[in-house]
């Protein structure tokens, strides 16, 4: 039997401004949640689906150096929209792992934009078209792989 993905559930350390980050650059909103004492967490989704849970419950930042999670990606129906995504990305001063669009891998059609949320945890969105024309940042090895 073969299962799709539910929902993705994110440790935070502001609740707020982690909700904030991910309604406005993935689109989403709020489906419900608790902001009263010491049990803070949002539900995210896109009016009937949940997608993303966030918990305010961590300290610290996302280290890739422990066992885990590697990256959450996302996928947008067009280049178009990942575009869209990398302007209220850079309007909202965000650093990126790669220099805009990158396929995922060199001649490869599909790609994206590669990083980081408010807490470090690294993310993707990407189109399965559009990106062939751009130069992969690792050559044939896989740009979500973060190789430098």
């Amino acid at each position: 039997m073969a299962m799709g993905t539910g929902h993705i559930g994110v440790n935070v350390t502001d609740l707020s401004r982690s909700e904030r980050f991910y309604m406005e650059v993935f689109g989403l909103q709020r489906l419900g949640g608790s902001t009263e004492g010491a049990r803070r967490f949002a539900f995210l989704g896109d009016g009937s689906r949940l997608s993303i849970t966030l918990w305010e419950q961590s300290r610290g930042t996302f280290s890739a150096q422990s066992p885990g999670l590697h990256h959450l990606s996302f996928q947008a129906s067009t280049m178009g929209d990942v575009r869209d995504a990398e302007a209220r990305l850079k309007a909202r001063g965000v650093q990126f792992v790669y220099d805009g669009v990158v396929p995922h891998a060199e001649g490869m059609e599909s790609g994206g934009i590669f990083f980081e949320d408010p807490d470090g945890i690294r993310l993707e969105i990407f189109s399965p078209t559009g990106a062939g024309d751009a130069k992969a940042p690792a050559g044939e090895a896989p740009s979500c792989g973060f190789f430098k």
